[in-house]
């Protein structure tokens, strides 16, 4: 599973303009929404709020993986956001995020949505790419380091 599969250049958004942890994960559902990804911005934005309740996904490394499965998606959906300045998260290392990949897919899909969250995973434990990524200024930019590091990765 790649995240050029599932992630366009309309998908990635810098700089995030919200300034707390629910402006921006609603933010990032917009993204979706507007990027014909989601079919309920209400049912998508409550099922990561629901998944943030439960546990932080503030990863620590100034990146959160916001997640949540709802019927408001027909499949797996990603969007990558860049905040214009560090927002708290309650991240396990107690620093604010900057970089967020929200994924969102159906509720029937649990192995690809474990498969996508571990690719994440995988890529934004490099802390080069992850550098790179807080330094691109545009959203093209970040797509192309995103494909860039996915063709080395595999």
């Amino acid at each position: 599973m790649r995240l050029t599969d599932m992630l366009t250049p309309q998908r990635i958004k810098t700089p995030l303009t919200a300034t707390t942890k629910p402006q921006v994960l609603a933010e990032l559902v917009d993204v979706l929404v507007e990027a014909g990804g989601v079919t309920n911005r209400d049912k998508a934005l409550a099922a990561v709020l629901e998944r943030e309740q439960t546990r932080t996904t503030g990863i620590g490394n100034a990146l959160a993986i916001p997640h949540g499965k709802t019927g408001a998606v027909g499949d797996l959906v990603l969007a990558i956001g860049k905040a214009a300045t560090p927002i708290e998260f309650d991240s396990i290392d107690g620093k604010p995020v900057t970089l967020l990949v929200m994924l969102i897919s159906p509720v029937d899909r649990t192995g690809p949505h474990i498969q996508a969250l571990a690719r994440i995973s995988r890529l934004f434990s490099i802390d080069a790419f992850r550098n790179k990524l807080h330094h691109a200024a545009t959203a093209d930019e970040m797509w192309r380091l995103i494909q860039e590091q996915e063709r080395t990765a595999d």
